[in-house]
């Protein structure tokens, strides 16, 4: 039976692994981009941010306490703007189910755990970006409740 906690620095590794399919989900997409396989963050910026209580990480563990899921986030507010209010945003960083686990809801096991962290702090909000080249990814946010905050645009040139 899986279960979702917050990540520990023995959990470094497996997480290594899942931000490099994270990254070749992204640089098949978009390897103008992305440069494929690399990671977002090393060993150490890992340690920090899973030390840094503002900058949540949650694993998804199998029975042998393996991760098989992420989701990284940071707290976010934005204080004393001319234009926006002071709400708490937890904002979700980086959210990855490994590849042979797709489709056992460990996606949805992480989400619900993030939720429930946002609702026990006391944020407004929960946010997130999501690639137009993931489509996937678009599909299983929207099945959550997520509706587009803002829209990204480019034109390459």
């Amino acid at each position: 039976m899986n279960s979702v906690r917050k990540a520990q620095i023995k959990d470094i590794p497996r997480i290594m692994e899942l931000l490099i399919q994270v990254d070749m989900v992204h640089h098949n997409g978009r390897p103008d981009i992305f440069k494929g396989p690399a990671t977002k963050y090393n060993e150490d910026q890992l340690e920090k941010i899973i030390e840094d209580s503002t900058t949540p990480v949650f694993v998804c563990v199998d029975e042998d306490d393996r991760a098989i899921g992420h989701a990284f986030c940071i707290h976010k507010q934005v204080k004393d703007d001319n234009v926006l209010t002071d709400i708490k945003t937890l904002y979700i960083d980086d959210i990855c189910v490994d590849e042979e686990a797709r489709g056992k809801h460990v996606g949805t096991a992480l989400y619900e755990r993030v939720l429930n962290y946002a609702k026990e702090e006391g944020f407004y909000n929960v946010t997130l970006n999501v690639w137009s080249c993931n489509p996937g990814a678009v599909k299983f946010y929207e099945s959550l409740g997520f509706v587009p905050q803002k829209i990204g645009m480019e034109m390459v040139l």
